[in-house]
């Protein structure tokens, strides 16, 4: 080899931080591939290369053995022992075959080869670094605008800002330096693929990891984030040793560490909030700056109710409710708001819900007891003119007539004892006052015929008692 194409070799190295034991084996293997391409050996080629001579030696490996079959493989024992005394049947040995020149077709070969394989093994350590590194915050300069896209030189490579992971308050000028979050890295046939992000709630994360040192160290930890990128942004810390708190950490002396945070965020609004194990407590501290009155959970439901002041609703929901959209998906519940004037409306409605159900109920209740059991009426008793001491007179019912109601045997007792009740009075027990005549004094005949009559008249008074006892006797029986 020339010295020319040995220190090409080391300043591909340097430039490429490519390590020298790479590129020797990139070397060799071109190396190989030259000679096979310019003799066509199907044996066992390899190569040494000595960097200090810079040299590069050529060697066929080959098998001793008695009868030779293959010249490109096997070597007879004769001749092997021309080179090694000592060599058994069986063994291999390798003899140099560095051919003096290359034709310009291998040497185009061994180019292709070594462009190649530099090519390969810079990707492959392109793809290493930003693997690790992913989920890490790198900084970088903007090179160029894809349409909405934004590419930013983050080193050694190219990353792509998609315009779905930018802040709604990024300019990306040209020649500005940006800090973003790696979300991925993707291996492809060429340059690997470094997808960053500004919006990722893991940037604010590693924002305060560079801002506060205990943050870093693990004295304070980041429980949860709630972010709406360039917006405004909920952070639930806590604190694991009880002299630090964690808000007052991650604030700063006069804000100046959150401050550091929302200036690279380009004035995205932070809110620092403490976090509890006791969820009403987490709740009421994730809707601040707003005050809380109450707050009831739903431990199965994964809901709660939290109950503010008047002049606090509309600080609570936020514009356009984000307040209370960045604390539900903080603590992962679901959050119901309400104003005290709304919880004693819903009080007053139930309770009077309650009081119409009550009075309906006893009302209910009082129009079943005016019913009371069943009468007599329901159980059909027959009628009290029908029954004579304790039996039934069947001789005494007689079918109505054809479209006549049962009214008429109703009113029958009645005119009956009306009638038995007046007694009959005929036009001889008239006195002569009652006609306004003048009185006579009777004949004889007259007198015994009046007499006569009498006796009917009587009987017809006797019967007309008797009628009216009944009726009575009938009356008392029906009560």
């Amino acid at each position: 080899m020339q010295m020319d194409f040995v220190q090409a070799l080391r300043d591909i190295e340097k430039e490429k931080d490519i390590p020298l034991e790479t590129l020797e084996e990139i070397l060799e293997a071109a190396l190989v591939s030259a000679y096979r391409k310019h003799y066509g050996s199907a044996g066992e080629i390899h190569v040494e290369i000595d960097w200090d001579d810079s040299r590069a030696s050529i060697y066929a490996r080959k098998l001793v053995v008695e009868t030779v079959e293959d010249t490109n493989v096997e070597l007879s024992i004769e001749d092997a022992r021309k080179l090694d005394a000592g060599i058994e049947v069986g063994e291999s040995v390798d003899i140099e075959v560095t051919p003096e020149n290359f034709g310009r077709i291998a040497a185009q070969t061994a180019k292709q080869v070594v462009v190649q394989r530099i090519r390969e093994a810079e990707r492959e350590i392109i793809f290493s670094e930003f693997s690790d590194r992913a989920g890490e915050v790198v900084t970088g300069i903007v090179q160029r605008r894809t349409g909405r896209s934004v590419f930013i030189n983050v080193g050694k490579v190219e990353a792509l800002l998609p315009a779905s992971e930018q802040m709604s308050s990024d300019a990306c000028r040209f020649g500005e330096r940006l800090k973003v979050y790696v979300v991925e890295v993707k291996r492809t046939t060429k340059t690997p693929h470094v997808l960053v992000s500004r919006s990722h709630p893991g940037l604010l994360r590693r924002l305060f990891e560079l801002e506060v040192p205990e943050v870093h160290d693990g004295v304070v930890e980041i429980k949860a984030i709630a972010r709406e990128a360039g917006l405004r942004s909920k952070v639930a810390v806590f604190s694991r040793q009880d002299n630090v708190d964690p808000v007052g950490a991650c604030v700063g002396h006069r804000g100046s560490r959150v401050q550091a945070v929302v200036d690279e965020l380009r004035g995205e609004k932070i809110d620092i909030v403490r976090w509890s194990d006791e969820m009403s407590r987490y709740l009421a501290s994730a809707l601040s700056p707003a005050r809380v009155n109450e707050v009831v959970v739903d431990e199965d439901q994964k809901t709660a109710t939290v109950i503010v002041p008047d002049n606090q609703l509309s600080l609570a929901i936020g514009k356009e409710g984000q307040n209370v959209r960045l604390a539900a998906r903080l603590t992962g519940w679901r959050i119901d708001i309400r104003s005290e004037t709304q919880i004693a409306e819903m009080e007053e409605a139930m309770y009077a819900e309650l009081d119409a159900r009550a009075t309906a109920t006893i009302s209910g209740a009082a129009d079943a007891d005016e019913d009371g059991p069943v009468g007599a009426e329901e159980v059909g008793e027959p009628s009290a003119e029908f029954v004579v001491g304790g039996e039934r007179d069947e001789s005494a019912v007689e079918a109505p007539a054809e479209g006549e109601v049962g009214e008429e045997a109703e009113a029958e007792p009645e005119a009956q004892a009306e009638a038995a009740a007046e007694p009959e009075t005929s036009v001889a027990d008239e006195t002569p006052e009652q006609t306004g005549e003048p009185e006579e004094s009777p004949a004889p005949a007259a007198t015994e015929e009046a007499s006569g009559e009498s006796e009917p008249e009587a009987a017809t008074e006797e019967g007309g008692q008797e009628a009216a006892a009944a009726v009575a006797v009938a009356d008392e029986s029906a009560k």
